[in-house]
């Protein structure tokens, strides 16, 4: 089978191959114009963060940071819903998702019904950026490196000091984390609010 496959390939020629990588990147804009970019387009460019499913240890390790905490919990930008969910299950209640993509949105409502946390969690179509979180203990931060100075002069002016700010995948580069789990791709830094603004 893939013999025969790499033979239909070869009969292609240049123009066949040119052709079939120009119609699968047409395809590939289209899936990001129809699901990923109408979240985006009130969004500065600078802050925009395309959407990227955090892996099961990702999870598990963001919320082992939080693990007994209590308070109000929210996922900044939270796609699939994944995190919400999984901070449902493990106690922290209320747990909210702000999310701009109203497929993402249709999809974390879809997972929440599939795993009988309907009406338990709350996903909002919400600009992280305009939302007050002055009422939040704990926050989850899974964004890209390029947003994270604006982030933190925000989370700094409107957290409580009993916050704990969990982030995945990058760091916070000017503040130092509290505690950290895993390497690589699945490492998290959690930051308590109170000893960040100490620091600073």
């Amino acid at each position: 089978e893939a013999v025969r496959e790499l033979s239909g390939l070869s009969q292609l020629g240049g123009w066949g191959l040119l052709e079939l990588a120009v119609a699968s990147g047409v395809a590939a804009w289209g899936t990001w114009a129809t699901l990923l970019m109408p979240g985006f387009r009130r969004v500065p460019l600078r802050l925009q963060v395309p959407f990227q499913a955090s892996g099961p240890q990702q999870v598990a390790n963001a919320l082992a940071l939080l693990r007994d905490r209590r308070g109000k919990t929210v996922d900044l930008g939270s796609g699939d819903g994944r995190l919400v969910l999984e901070a449902y299950r493990q106690g922290l209640s209320p747990a909210v998702g702000y999310e701009l993509n109203p497929w993402l949105l249709c999809l974390s409502h879809y997972r929440a019904w599939r795993a009988g946390c309907h009406g338990k969690v709350s996903f909002l179509k919400r600009d992280l950026w305009k939302v007050n979180l002055s009422d939040c203990y704990n926050v989850i931060v899974f964004l890209a490196p390029s947003v994270k100075p604006a982030l933190a002069t925000k989370l700094l002016a409107e957290l409580p000091d009993e916050a704990r700010v969990v982030a995945g995948r990058f760091p916070f580069p000017s503040w130092t984390p509290s505690s950290t789990l895993g390497q690589g791709l699945e490492q998290v830094w959690a930051y308590d609010m109170k000893e960040v603004r100490q620091a600073s």
